[in-house]
């Protein structure tokens, strides 16, 4: 039992994938007949994302205190962190411009229909910049809790991590109690990602039968001109910046990163790439570890450029699919309240299925979409990863030339 564990956990990107083309495949033979194996699937697929909403708002709050209290001390470090963070910081501006630029000019998701399979929960009403702005600070956070309003909660746990910085040692027992909890979270959450390839399977099923071999050309579409934006955006953006702030040849950047890259595409995890991209830079590129030491990890932590594209592009890929107005206002705050959400929360497979929920929870989607969205998860996330590693990578090699250290 324990050997097949071991290799489960290995291979459970590959498990996914293939919960997604049995999905797939199983949907299209069962469109029009087999009704009670359609309500198991169903009845599975709900308990699924039942087990992924439970723990959803509590996962934030604890990782977004959690990551504003490790960069409070982190940036006591001095230059090497600064300096990482205003180059993290400008590359997701450009990416969350990119985000919200490409598809509103290519029209993402038009003529797209999805009929949910599921029962679609009301459309948040969208408010004005004004009203958003006002109802920022919550009035009872226990209400912005059971509420399910993101935004509010979001905030909140700015307020608390920053105010847990300030107040120092005596909010340490509050600090521990808030990382036990984050464990907690991140334990379960680990758990019911071990049924991802079944919820996969049985999310996919009904939405599949509904919607025909349109939804797989649609979504087939998508993810093309995804990965086109995710490394275009590297090879340009990086590329760039190793070339005229890092005074080096970006092909020989490339080629050194390229054992980093391909473990984080194929885990889909920038904490196990972690060793790998620091004996890249390291032995490689001759970058100094006081460097990689700082810069890896952090990246992995707050650098989500590629996350901030992909969360756009599905933003309004399901809105337009949906028939649901989401202005340019309404976007900049999700793309902000991206950010936030990507402030400690671990670089591990399937982190970015909990951003979409609280996102899409905030622009108003339908229920139904996750399970579109769980569906293709893996195949978006093993670029994303990708690209956010190369960015953490691109950034050592930007302060290797700003900042002298011996190797």
């Amino acid at each position: 039992m324990k050997s097949f564990y071991t290799w489960y956990k290995k291979h459970i990107t590959g498990a996914i994938f293939t919960g997604l083309v049995l999905g797939i495949l199983t949907g299209l033979f069962l469109a029009g007949r087999f009704a009670p194996v359609l309500t198991v699937t169903s009845l599975l697929g709900g308990i699924y994302m039942n087990a992924l909403n439970m723990i959803i708002f509590p996962l934030v709050f604890c990782s977004i205190v959690m990551g504003i209290t490790s960069i409070g001390n982190i940036r006591t470090t001095g230059k090497i962190t600064g300096s990482a963070l205003l180059f993290f910081i400008s590359t997701t501006a450009l990416a969350s411009l990119v985000g919200i630029v490409i598809p509103r000019l290519i029209q993402l998701g038009k003529g797209v229909s999805f009929e949910m399979a599921t029962s679609d929960i009301q459309a948040t009403e969208m408010t004005s910049i004004l009203d958003t702005i006002k109802n920022l600070i919550p009035s009872n956070p226990v209400t912005a809790f059971a509420e399910g309003n993101m935004l509010q909660v979001l905030v909140f746990a700015v307020i608390i991590g920053f105010t847990l910085i300030s107040v120092g040692e005596k909010g340490e027992p509050v600090l521990k109690v808030i990382d036990s909890l984050n464990e907690i979270c991140l334990k379960i959450i680990s758990t019911v990602m071990y049924f991802t390839p079944i919820g996969v399977f049985c999310t996919i099923v009904p939405v599949v039968e509904a919607n025909g071999t349109s939804t797989i050309i649609s979504l087939a579409t998508q993810l093309i001109i995804l990965y086109i934006a995710f490394f275009g955006f590297a090879f340009i953006i990086y590329g760039l910046a190793v070339k005229v702030l890092g005074k080096a040849n970006p092909l020989r950047f490339f080629k050194a990163i390229l054992p980093a890259a391909l473990n984080a595409f194929g885990t889909c995890s920038s904490s196990a790439t972690i060793p790998i991209s620091k004996k890249c830079m390291e032995d490689d590129y001759g970058v100094s570890d006081k460097i990689t030491s700082i810069v890896i990890p952090l990246g992995a932590t707050v650098n989500m450029d590629a996350v901030s594209i992909l969360m756009s592009f599905m933003i309004m890929f399901f809105a337009n699919a949906c028939g649901i107005h989401v202005s340019v206002s309404m976007m900049v705050i999700i793309l902000l309240a991206n950010v936030l959400l990507s402030i400690g929360t671990p670089g591990v497979p399937g982190g970015a299925i909990a951003s979409f929920t609280a996102l899409a929870t905030m622009a108003g989607l339908p229920a139904g979409v996750m399970g579109v969205y769980i569906s293709i998860n893996t195949l978006c996330d093993m670029g994303a990863t990708c690209v956010n590693v190369i960015g953490d990578l691109a950034c050592c090699a930007v302060l290797k030339e700003k900042i002298k250290l011996s190797k």
